[in-house]
C-alpha cells in the first residue's frame, strides 16, 4: 500500500505537471503565424516571415533570415521591446 500511495504522489508532482507544459508547448507551436516574435532554444529572437511544413522561417536582423525547426522555437517573446 506505501508503495501505490507513492507511486501517486510522484505521478501528481511530477508526471502530470510535465505532461501539461508539453501539451501547452505543442499548443503554441500548432498557433504559430507569420508575425509572431519567438524565441528558440538557441537564445534567438525573431520574427516569424513564414511557415513550411516542420519550419519556420525567422527574420531576426534587417535582411537576415533564417530557417529553423517549429520544435526549436521555446515561446512567444512577449517582451515591449518588439
Amino acid at each position: 500500500m506505501p508503495l501505490v500511495v507513492m507511486l501517486g504522489i510522484f505521478y501528481f508532482l511530477l508526471i502530470a505537471p510535465m505532461r501539461k507544459r508539453q501539451k501547452q508547448q505543442e499548443q503554441m507551436i500548432a498557433e504559430l503565424k507569420p508575425g509572431d516574435r519567438v524565441l528558440t532554444t538557441g537564445g534567438i529572437y525573431g520574427t516569424i516571415v513564414g511557415i513550411k511544413d516542420d519550419r519556420l522561417t525567422l527574420r531576426i536582423a534587417d535582411q537576415v533570415k533564417v530557417d529553423v525547426s517549429k520544435s526549436s522555437v521555446s515561446g512567444l517573446d512577449t517582451s515591449a521591446n518588439t
